[in-house]
């Protein structure tokens, strides 16, 4: 490798402002040649919708970085590599680059993660996930870390919010074939009790499956109040459609793969009224100012303006991970992948995916507190009234 060998006061000073980041350090390791950082994200397959999304929020994130000078006194570059959402070419992709680079990002599909994270683990390079499931880090693998807050902070999310609205019966149906949605089921089966909910059918499909209709019946008669849908890419779009015209009256409840418009676009008017949970900088317009609302208008604001839309769940995780890694080369002071390692274990930095505080237990960072359950009005997430209240609270301190 290229390496040698109050709360909203504190939330202010941890905030990442891009100008601040191009602070000198030592940059003795590596002279005037760029940092380079290993992107493996899916630009084809099934996540490619997904992976995109990532690559056009890390790309922007070092572009306003290098236009103020880069980090250590040197830009940045990315190296990418397509893993087509397939584990064995997120393997192949970390192999040919992993000693060329300094840290990676990616890959957005858990599975591929889930194979590529030995590599950066026995090669020490650092390694930002942009995957949410659990088992990445439990147990802890010292150089790997996530971005996106974990699938059992999603199941746990949800599970406040039934709790909330009284919701004591579930219905459950996940992607057998999908480290996230098998994670969040997991996690979801071992936390209900904690708040009082009682899943009453529990049902599996595959990412292939194309017809809900079976499963619909089954939990139509189950006493259930909410269905709780895991999955990622097609059968999010397909589930929404079918349960729809299908007409069952228990709310459909879909988690932050949905937050996109990569989601709202195709399942058009019958999203109307699902309620989807998202990652806080979604929802960034609907918090009260502060710093938490800046950064997420950091990233906002010249993604919006450069590709025409508002940064979906997706990008929040990209830009996110490439924060967290410029801080942790300006921290360490150094690009030596323990050094960095070092650095991202004492993070504690503000991000559109929420304050992240990495420790030598934790190397998620995140709670179920930067996570936002919404409804979708009018082709929009809308965080629901619990939320909003709840969003204002963490941003605020109180």
């Amino acid at each position: 490798m290229r390496r040698p060998g109050t709360r909203a006061a504190a939330l202010a000073a941890l905030a990442v402002v891009l100008p601040l980041a191009a602070a000198c350090g030592d940059s003795s390791d590596g002279g005037s040649d760029p940092i380079k950082v290993g992107l493996i994200v899916s630009l084809t397959g099934n996540y490619a919708p997904l992976g995109s999304e990532d690559k056009k929020a890390v790309e922007l994130a070092v572009e306003q970085l290098n236009a103020k000078g880069g980090v250590l006194g040197r830009k940045v570059e990315i190296v990418f590599r397509d893993d087509k959402t397939q584990p064995d070419q997120a393997v192949l992709g970390l192999n040919a680059i992993k000693r060329d680079i300094d840290a990676v990002i990616g890959p957005v599909f858990s599975n591929s993660a889930l194979a590529a994270e030995p590599i950066a683990q026995r090669e020490k390079i650092p390694y930002l996930s942009l995957a949410p499931a659990t088992e990445q880090v439990e147990p802890i693998k010292s150089y790997i870390f996530v971005t996106p807050a974990l699938s059992a902070m999603y199941a746990e999310n949800y599970l406040q919010y039934f709790k909330s609205q009284k919701i004591t019966k579930i219905a459950m149906a996940h992607d057998s074939k999908s480290g996230y949605a098998v994670a969040g089921h997991k996690a979801t089966v071992a936390l209900a009790a904690k708040y009082g909910v009682q899943i009453v059918k529990d049902e599996t499909y595959e990412t292939t499956t194309s017809n809900f209709s079976p499963i619909f019946t089954r939990i139509k008669d189950s006493g259930a109040q909410s269905f709780l849908f895991w999955g990622t890419g097609a059968p999010g779009v397909t589930v929404a459609k079918q349960y729809v015209a299908a007409g069952l009256d228990i709310p459909l409840m879909l988690t932050a793969s949905q937050a996109s418009s990569l989601w709202l676009k195709p399942v058009g008017a019958a999203a109307e009224g699902i309620t989807v949970q998202s990652a806080i900088g979604v929802v960034g317009e609907h918090l009260p100012a502060g710093p938490q609302k800046s950064v997420i208008e950091q990233l906002a604001g010249p993604y919006k303006q450069k590709h025409g839309y508002a940064p979906p769940q997706f990008a929040q995780d990209g830009y996110s991970a490439a924060l967290l890694l410029f801080e942790a080369f300006k921290k360490a002071g150094s690009t030596d992948g323990e050094k960095v390692q070092k650095a991202l274990e004492t993070m504690d930095l503000v991000t559109p995916n929420g304050r992240f505080q990495y420790s030598a237990t934790d190397h998620s960072g995140l709670g179920p507190e930067y996570i936002s359950v919404n409804t979708v009005k009018n082709g929009q997430f809308i965080p629901t009234a619990w939320s909003k209240g709840e969003l204002a609270k963490t941003v605020s301190g109180g």
